[in-house]
């Protein structure tokens, strides 16, 4: 390497500090949640275990190696470097974060609190983080490749998603748009759409296959293929319901034409407020990112 590896350490606020970022003080976050019929002392531990694991993965970093912290809400304006070895330390959720930031760099989840958090992404325990730190940098670390979705715009603005890209109405109203995909176009009104990856299949996409009648077989998390899923379409004299599931293959596209106002927005797993604005007229192309999450296993 041309320089020592650097850990990055991802993590987001506890409960807790959120609850003495908007009251100011911990006796004034105690009686907000006492008027509540709530105590703030089970946040406490929550947070004080939280900041052991925090502590103890900065002290697992070996001497010679540079260190970083960055929130999640500041991972817009952080400047990875190309041998960094990222650390979500947090719910499965933090690695779907800085997932679309990154350009190959391993990643490890690390995951605090086993009784909250399912650890599919986020799947070791921060006691090991020595022995995974120094894994994550030989040669042939093993890893989790995994898929991402690219949503490209007409006007040159991208998007990636490690679980799904939403097209939609940023209020949740109707959503208005043409879909093309193999050969077939279709005018439609819904509630929106996702595409979604394999590692996304078991969250939203599960949710909305339960309400078709004929949802399509979702990926694998590794498998170079897509799926898109359409809420609650309604056929109309100008819309339509016949393209309302499908596959993406590595090689295959969906393009979405906006017929919304400003009010039309795109956005990546879940964070709305990384939304693009998506207005009438303008063209959107989802498929298969060319890049892939590299998870330790």
């Amino acid at each position: 390497m041309s320089a020592s590896p650097r850990v990055v350490l991802i993590t987001r606020p506890t409960p807790y500090e959120m609850l003495l970022a908007r009251h100011a003080t911990r006796e004034q976050a105690r009686f907000f949640l006492e008027m509540r019929g709530q105590t703030i002392e089970a946040l406490e531990r929550e947070h004080e275990r939280f900041d052991a694991a925090r502590r103890g993965v900065l002290g697992a970093v070996p001497s010679a190696w540079r260190s970083a912290r960055v929130g999640r809400d500041d991972l817009d304006r952080f400047l990875f470097e190309p041998e960094d070895v990222v650390v979500a330390l947090g719910p499965d959720g933090l690695v779907a974060n800085v997932a679309k930031y990154l350009a190959g760099q391993v990643v490890i989840g690390l995951n605090p609190e086993p009784e909250a958090y399912a650890g599919i992404l986020v799947r070791h325990d921060p006691a090991d983080a020595r022995e995974l730190l120094a894994a994550a940098v030989e040669p042939d670390a093993p890893v989790d490749a995994r898929t991402l979705a690219e949503c490209r715009l007409d006007d040159g603005q991208r998007l990636l998603a490690l679980n799904e890209v939403f097209v939609g109405h940023a209020s949740h109203q109707t959503a208005r748009y043409r879909l093309d995909v193999g050969g077939t176009s279709e005018r439609q009104m819904s509630s929106g759409m996702i595409v979604t990856t394999g590692t996304g299949a078991t969250g939203w996409a599960s949710s909305i296959c339960r309400g078709l009648t004929h949802p399509p077989g979702l990926p694998a998390p590794a498998e170079p293929a897509l799926a898109f899923l359409v809420r609650e379409p309604f056929a109309s004299p100008t819309t339509g319901v016949g393209l309302d599931a499908g596959v993406l293959a590595d090689s295959d596209a969906l393009a979405v034409t906006s017929e919304m106002d400003a009010d039309g927005v795109i956005f990546g797993d879940g964070i709305e407020a990384d939304r693009i604005v998506f207005g009438y007229g303008m063209r959107a192309e989802v498929r298969v990112a060319e890049q892939r999450l590299r998870l330790l296993a």
